[in-house]
């Protein structure tokens, strides 16, 4: 299962952008999404809800919310001898080398769920 934020309008992405270019106040704000899937499973569960910070620069093993051939996706970000990286936390979904244009929309900043205990803050 291909998991994708369809509903997200996609920029278009520059060459090799890593960070997506704030324009406005309203493109640095915080925003929320739903897991959808498994693919990042046992970390963020389907129904979790993650916050997203689009000031944040994506660093090596940081969890980002990115376009990249022509669909938006979530998945850790892997910096490897120069060589960039999305990678699942499921083993069943293969890992993503990045060779064309991406822009990154965020870094993962928060987990939230239906139960308080677990909540999760990245950093």
């Amino acid at each position: 299962m291909a998991e994708t934020f369809k509903n997200i309008p996609i920029r278009p992405a520059q060459a090799n952008q890593e960070h997506a270019e704030i324009k406005s106040c309203a493109d640095a704000e915080p925003f929320a999404l739903r897991v959808i899937g498994d693919s990042m499973a046992p970390e963020f569960l389907d129904g979790h809800i993650i916050i997203v910070d689009p000031a944040m620069p994506p660093l090596h093993g940081a969890y980002v919310v990115i376009d990249y051939q022509g669909e938006t996706t979530f998945r850790q970000f892997i910096v490897e001898a120069g060589r960039k990286f999305l990678k699942a936390l499921n083993d069943a979904y293969p890992t993503v080398e990045m060779v064309e244009n991406y822009s990154v929309r965020g870094v993962v900043v928060q987990r939230a769920s239906r139960r308080r205990k677990d909540h999760k803050h990245y950093y």
